[in-house]
Formats: C-alpha cells, sequence, structure tokens
C-alpha cells in the first residue's frame, strides 16, 4: 500500500471488498493508513458518490464479481480521477482484459501482491471460507468439490510466496480421504508454476520447509472435546462472535473487547489452563493494586471499579485485567455447572485409559453415566461421538440404541454424516480396527481432566525430528534433506518487535488441515515451536472451527443446496 505515497497523491481512498477488508483490518489500524495519506476506506459493492479530483487505490480479489464493480465505477462515467490496482493473487487474463477494455486510460497501476489468505495469529492463517467445509463434505456439493480445492491451492501458494518458501509438500495417505493427495497434487503443481523465474530470472529452488496437508477426519477427537485451556475453552462455551467477547459491567452497562494480537494479556494467557488462568489475573490485579497502595482483599469486579475511580494513569491496564477476569468467570461458571462432571468421561474416552493410567476395558461403562445425567443433548452427542471414536465405529444395533438414548432420531445426522468425513461410525462387529499408536506422554505434567494432546501435535514433533513414515505420509515432492539455515519470520507482520518477530536461524513447518483447525490445534503449533525453537510451525485451514459450529456443519452435509441455504438464512436472520 506504500505505493500509493510514490503517486505524489495529497488525498487517497482506499477501497475495498469484504476479503480485503477483512484482511487489512486482521494486519494494520486507521491510523496506519492515515500515514500513508489514505483518509477514506470504501466498501467496493455499496454505491458511492463520484470524487473526480481523487484517485483511488483499488484491493481486491481477482472474481468476476470484483471486477465487474471495478469496471462499474469507471463505465459510463468515472468515479475519480485514476485507479491503482492490486489484486490479492494472480487475476485471470479474461477479468484482466475486460478491465482494459473498459477502464484503461485510468488505470495506473495493476499488480498481483500474492496475499489472498488471513494472518489470524503469529503462527495462525485461514483462507476466510467456511464453505469449503460444505463444497468439500456434501455429497450434494460434488460439482463444487474441484473448484474448492483449486482456490484453496491458490491460497496456499500465496502464503508460500509471502513467507519466500518453496517447500516440500506432503500429504497423509488414507483411502477413506482422498481430498489431501488431491490438494497436495494442485499446490505442488502451482508451486512449481509460481517459482519458475524469480525477479532476477533464474529458477527458484526448494526451501528449507515442509507443507503437511491432512483432512479433518485425521482426528475427529479434537475437535469434539471440551477444552480447559482459557482460548479454546472461552470459544467453545462462551458466544464469542468475530473475536468479540460481549460482557455486562457492574452497573448493567454492555461493554465489549475484541480478543486479538493488539491484547498482550490475551496472547499471553490464552494458551494456559483455565486453572492457572483464574489464579493468575487476580495476582495481576493485586501487583497494581500494591502500586498504588490500594488495600488488599478479594479482587471482585466491583472493587476493580473503584480502583479504576481512582486511578486514572492505571485504567488502561486494569480495564484489560478486568474484561479477562470477566471471561475467566464467565469460563468457570460453566465449568463448575456441568463441563467439570463430563470431563472426566470424555478424556477417558478420548485417551482409553482413566486417570490412573488404567486401560478403559468397557466404553460403554463411561458413557452411560453421561446419557443418564441431564446434560444438554449436544453435549450428550459429543459424548456419544467420542464413545464411537474411541471404538473406530460401532454397530448398527448399537448406534439405533444410542440415538434413542439422546433422543435425536430426528437429529441422527450430527452421528451418521461423519462418515462423508472418512470417519468411521457404523462397523460390522467382526472387523478390528487397529488405532494408529500415539506418542507416549505419560511423563509430560498433565490436568487429569486435560490428558488428550490433539494427535496433529504428534506429526509436528515426528515432522520436526524427521521421523514422519514415508508410506503414511507420502512426498508430492521433496525438500532439502538437511532442514536448516532457511531464514524465518511471523507468519503475521506485527508493529512491537516480541520473541515471535525475531528471525529464526531453523526451518518452517507447514501444516494445512481440509475442514477447519481447532484452537488446540492451533496452541499445539505455539507449543512445537517454543519446545523446539530451531523450526517455526505454522498452521492454518479453511477456516477455525469450534465444536459447536463443526456439529452444525456435520448436520447439514446430507441436505441438499436448497435445504442448506435455508438453514443459513434463518441464523443470518
Amino acid at each position: 500500500m506504500a505505493a500509493g505515497s510514490d503517486h505524489g497523491l495529497n488525498r487517497i481512498i482506499l477501497i475495498l471488498d469484504p476479503f480485503t477488508t477483512k484482511l487489512l483490518s486482521s494486519c494494520c489500524k486507521m491510523s496506519d493508513l492515515m500515514s500513508e495519506k489514505i483518509t477514506i476506506v470504501e466498501d467496493l459493492y455499496k454505491s458511492r458518490e463520484p470524487v473526480l479530483e481523487m484517485k483511488a487505490i483499488y484491493f481486491m480479489t481477482p472474481t468476476a464479481k470484483c471486477v465487474e464493480a471495478f469496471i462499474a465505477d469507471f463505465k459510463p462515467k468515472p468515479k475519480y480521477k485514476a485507479a491503482y490496482v492490486y489484486f490479492t493473487d494472480y487475476c485471470p487474463d479474461e477479468l484482466f482484459n475486460n478491465m482494459k477494455l473498459y477502464c484503461a486510460k485510468y488505470i495506473r497501476v495493476c499488480k498481483e501482491i500474492n496475499i489472498s489468505f488471513m494472518p489470524q495469529e503469529a503462527q495462525v492463517f485461514t483462507c476466510d471460507n467456511p464453505e469449503a467445509f460444505q463444497s468439500i463434505y456434501s455429497p450434494h456439493c460434488q460439482d463444487k468439490k474441484k473448484k474448492t480445492l483449486e482456490t484453496l491451492a491458490d491460497q496456499l501458494v500465496t502464503l508460500c510466496a509471502t513467507l519466500d518458501e518453496y517447500p516440500g509438500v506432503r500429504y497423509k495417505k488414507d483411502s477413506n480421504m482422498v481430498n489431501a493427495k488431491t490438494l497436495a497434487e494442485l499446490v505442488d503443481n502451482k508451486l512449481a508454476r509460481h517459482y519458475e523465474m524469480d525477479d532476477s530470472g533464474k529458477k527458484k529452488g526448494k526451501t528449507q520447509a515442509q507443507l503437511l496437508i491432512v483432512e479433518r477426519g485425521f482426528d475427529p477427537v479434537s475437535p469434539i472435546l471440551h477444552e480447559l485451556t482459557y482460548q479454546a475453552m472461552a470459544y467453545d462455551l462462551i458466544d464469542i462472535q468475530s473475536d468479540t467477547y460481549k460482557y455486562k459491567s457492574k452497573d448493567g452497562a454492555e461493554k465489549q473487547a475484541l480478543l486479538n494480537e493488539d491484547d498482550m494479556l490475551w496472547v499471553k494467557l490464552r494458551h494456559k489452563h483455565i486453572a492457572e488462568v483464574s489464579e493468575q489475573i487476580p495476582k495481576m490485579v493485586k501487583e497494581i493494586s500494591a502500586n498504588k497502595k490500594q488495600p488488599d482483599g478479594k479482587i471482585t469486579i466491583s472493587n476493580l471499579a473503584q480502583m479504576m475511580k481512582k486511578m486514572p494513569s492505571f485504567r488502561k491496564q486494569l480495564t484489560e485485567k478486568t474484561v479477562h477476569l470477566q471471561l475467566a468467570e464467565d469460563c468457570m461458571k460453566h465449568f463448575s455447572n456441568n463441563v467439570e462432571k463430563l470431563c472426566k468421561a470424555e478424556q477417558d474416552l478420548a485417551v482409553g485409559l482413566d486417570v490412573d493410567g488404567q486401560k478403559v476395558k468397557d466404553p460403554m461403562r463411561t458413557l452411560l453415566p453421561v446419557l443418564l445425567h441431564p446434560y444438554s443433548t449436544h453435549d450428550k452427542i459429543r459424548a456419544v461421538l467420542l464413545y464411537i471414536f474411541s471404538l473406530n465405529g460401532t454397530t448398527d444395533e448399537n448406534l439405533s440404541k444410542l440415538i434413542q438414548h439422546v433422543k435425536i432420531e430426528d437429529q441422527r445426522e450430527f452421528i451418521l454424516n461423519w462418515k462423508e468425513l472418512g470417519v468411521p461410525i457404523i462397523t460390522s462387529s467382526s472387523i478390528f480396527n487397529r488405532k494408529p499408536p500415539r506418542r507416549d506422554r505419560s511423563q509430560e505434567e498433565k490436568y487429569n481432566l486435560s490428558r488428550w494432546t490433539p494427535v496433529i501435535k504428534d506429526v509436528m514433533e515426528d515432522a520436526v525430528e524427521n521421523k514422519l513414515d514415508t508410506r503414511e505420509w507420502p512426498h508430492q515432492s521433496e525438500c532439502p534433506a538437511a532442514w536448516n539455515g532457511s531464514g524465518a519470520v511471523s507468519a503475521r507482520q506485527k508493529h512491537k518487535a516480541s520473541a515471535q518477530d525475531e528471525r529464526r536461524t531453523g526451518s518452517r513447518l507447514i501444516i494445512f488441515v481440509i475442514g477447519g483447525i481447532t484452537y488446540s490445534e492451533m496452541r499445539s503449533a505455539y507449543e512445537v515451536t517454543q519446545a523446539v525453537k530451531s523450526c517455526e510451525v505454522i498452521i492454518g485451514s479453511s477456516h477455525i472451527l469450534t465444536p459447536t459450529s463443526l456439529l452444525d456443519d456435520i448436520k447439514v452435509l446430507s441436505k441438499g443446496p436448497m435445504e442448506v441455504f435455508t438453514i443459513d438464512e434463518r441464523s443470518n436472520a
């Protein structure tokens, strides 16, 4: 965007589509744009008054809809003096030629800047495409699958280009999950074309990076479990929309807080267990209190309100702490009401061992108390799924009994539709499905109700240690044998220097999960990076999911396009 200042413009108008609006919001503030002489930001799709003395920067995705809207700004009459067009990605010739045909004399610059992904966090990205789940996995949307995988591949290429990586590509081989192989082939071919020639006219070689592609069905357990680390727990139990937490202050006023990288306390606490968070926030408040010679005592929201009035200079710090004290309290309320009792059964089913390390011989005995207790239907469905996953599928007869128990005869799609992800749900009792071995973590310190480790963390550690089995993880293309020497920087540009911004001296591992990633899997990327230090792990997907959003998506997989459309409309109403 800085290119705008080279054009000698006094005031610049910036025009964005919905995707680039989100993209820019995730990376910079309005003040950053103002410093680049951008004084007005407009929506490409909305009706706008002409401002003929101003030049406009268009930052948009190369789609027919965006190009049509752009052309409409200059045909039949121009809205602006000139246009500087920046596409997030490669613009197809047909669209480019249309622009030239109608607007050539107004276009001063037309560039593709290769950033059609959303930098979500320092080590997390998404393609901002939750709809990809239906397009790939619904039997009614098979005509959309190829196009969706093509789009995801294009977005992954722009991620690699932004990170200046040309990775070796591998995928998880599974006869029930063929999308990972298809996407790996697409990405590898598109990367080869992208890096055919670099700016100096030389062909770019592979860098010290690996891209692993895997499908959601590879680990169905992690998205269904109740997680007790702060970020995952909050997004599961509290209604947080667009990363915005809404709450009521002590005086009843409606408040909201954005949970993002700018909230340093959130960044510090989000991967910690809720027990630690609940302990640490009051301590932090007491430290501020002690600094201002406030009397010690029990920290409550009401006490904080009093302190804030007396100490304007500490208001910002305290506001931050108040938000997290409130959010942690909200999480703990849910935990005390229902989640605590559920967690033991869930962990036993997921891990296959009880707290004492004894094998769970009869998973039905673990599940039954959950079904008999007045938990919500959603929570019971989650427990039934964990039971089925623990056995790698169950018999038709057994499943019918479970569905009757939970009283979801008319909503059995919550369970049956997992088969579309390649997850075994109904199997013959004579078939014995062997579960893949897991890493031994018995020596790691764990909370009793947080014993499960996402399967992707095993994969990350094996990949970093060069232990991935090539039969299970075939190479679509290989990166250099030794993993070293590649400088790595954060996947997300940040203004303040931090440990994550420091240039690493190791390699980079990029994981892409088709069908959504969980907050616990995001946390794993940071944990492995922290432990290894010589390798930065970046994880991404089409979107980030919560247990509720995933179950809702699973349920509508068997609906036809019109039925899904109706459901979406109703939820947006």
